[in-house]
């Protein structure tokens, strides 16, 4: 059986708190969620919804993986903060990428390494 996961990637250069890093991580999780084919998705859902929250250290390493992931056609979500607590607002803090097969994700995301 194939596996799906989902990957979201978080900017370490904003230090954002372990909080914000959390409410972050799921905006990214619900938002390319809701973007994934039904399919991907269920199946997904089927198998515990495998996550993983990796670091990225720049703005332009969210923009790289969003192209990426787009040219493979995954499902794909940038975070932009409101700027209510701890940055400005529309700061771009992360990327949610997937649900979709755990070897499409990995593709774009194999390289990053854990938060």
């Amino acid at each position: 059986m194939q596996e799906y996961k989902q990957s979201v990637a978080i900017r370490e250069d904003l230090k954002l708190s372990k909080g914000k890093i959390a409410v972050q991580t799921a905006h990214a999780s619900l938002l390319s969620y809701e973007l994934a084919a039904p399919r991907d998705r269920k199946r997904w859902k089927e198998q515990g919804q495998k996550k993983v929250v990796l670091k990225v250290n720049s703005l332009a390493e969210i923009y790289k993986l969003e192209k990426e992931a787009k040219k493979l056609g995954l499902a794909v979500a940038i975070v932009e903060d409101a700027g209510l607590t701890e940055i400005p607002p529309g700061t771009v803090t992360a990327i949610g990428i997937g649900p979709a097969s755990a070897e499409e994700v990995d593709k774009v995301t194999n390289d990053l390494q854990m938060l």
